[in-house]
């Protein structure tokens, strides 16, 4: 066994967030889970993606208000100020997730690694936008991230910070096993990524338990298969009367549920992960360098979907 190196890792679950409450008070609630994972050993934690607002994309209007009342032009900014002063009081760092608008005016669904300091040391713009961009009236709520936010601009990075290797994912990425296998390709040792899953599907009847079925499955079977710990925050519950799904969760590398979230309210989860067992499985199930094959992985960056079968050599 790798020789242990241990964070405390912390989820910080949001139950509802309305469309009446203000920045300042959301930041509170975040300041409060932020004060409640530090007193419990945790160095990092990861808060929901979209997390200073309601899930706005169920909603549809016009991109400019969108982006009036829902995005953010500079980070930190005023409203978001408090919680990086106290990460840096103590010497905590965080994931947040957030809508950014850049001086461009191009909208993105963003998240940011900000160590210890306080200091912003990473940034990732969500690449896997699900739902779509036309006006559905005849569904219960819209799913718009294809009209209010544009592709993620650069590839899956990973930073090194705070003693860890660490990559960031949002929401829909966790269901691509492209989003995991390049971070893990970039040592990744912990991948941390925060969702709003509503929990009804506007698209097919899907069964609700599916829903967090899915979920699971995939975090514990990409945790497994890229040798990371995974770390998912969710914001859930029924904001306005639109339901999202909980169940936030840290998962070892093992691909086991080292905690998750029993309530569809604030709830902080703290495990002190062993950074060393992803190595154990880097150096035997999962060793790369000497199991790999992309030579007959072509078509992964070949295709965007599915195509015609190519024709295989006769058996000799």
């Amino acid at each position: 066994m790798a020789d242990k190196r241990k964070m405390g890792l912390a989820v910080a679950q949001m139950g509802p967030v309305h469309l009446a409450d203000t920045r300042a008070m959301v930041v509170r609630r975040l300041r409060d889970m932020l004060a409640e994972a530090h007193g419990r050993g945790a160095r990092m934690v990861v808060f929901p993606e979209l997390a200073l607002t309601t899930f706005f994309p169920r909603y549809w209007m016009e991109d400019s208000e969108a982006q009036a009342r829902f995005f953010e032009a500079t980070m930190p900014n005023a409203d978001v100020q408090p919680l990086f002063d106290d990460a840096r009081r103590l010497g905590v760092g965080f994931y947040l997730g957030y809508a950014e608008l850049t001086p461009r005016g191009v909208p993105y669904n963003t998240a940011i690694l900000v160590d210890e300091t306080g200091k912003i040391v990473g940034k990732y713009r969500k690449i896997h936008l699900p739902g779509h961009d036309d006006h559905k009236p005849d569904a219960p709520f819209q799913h718009l991230e294809k009209k209010f936010f544009t592709v993620g601009d650069e590839p899956f990075g990973v930073w090194d910070t705070m003693g860890a290797r660490i990559g960031m994912a949002l929401c829909n990425d966790r269901r691509w096993p492209e989003t995991w296998r390049m971070m893990s390709l970039q040592s990744a040792e912990i991948v941390v990524l925060g969702y709003n899953t509503p929990s009804v599907n506007i698209h097919w009847p899907e069964p609700v338990h599916l829903r967090m079925h899915h979920h699971l499955i995939t975090l514990q079977a990409s945790a497994y298969q890229n040798c990371v710990w995974a770390a998912a925050a969710a914001k859930c519950g029924s904001e306005d009367g639109f339901h999202m799904i909980g169940g936030s969760v840290i998962v070892a590398p093992t691909g086991e549920i080292a905690a998750q979230a029993v309530t569809e309210d604030d709830e902080v989860l703290v495990v002190n992960a062993d950074l060393g067992l992803g190595d154990t499985f880097r150096k035997n199930v999962f060793d790369f360098a000497r199991h790999r094959r992309p030579e007959h992985y072509s078509l992964i960056t070949e295709r965007v979907g599915p195509g015609a079968a190519l024709p295989r050599n006769p058996i000799e």
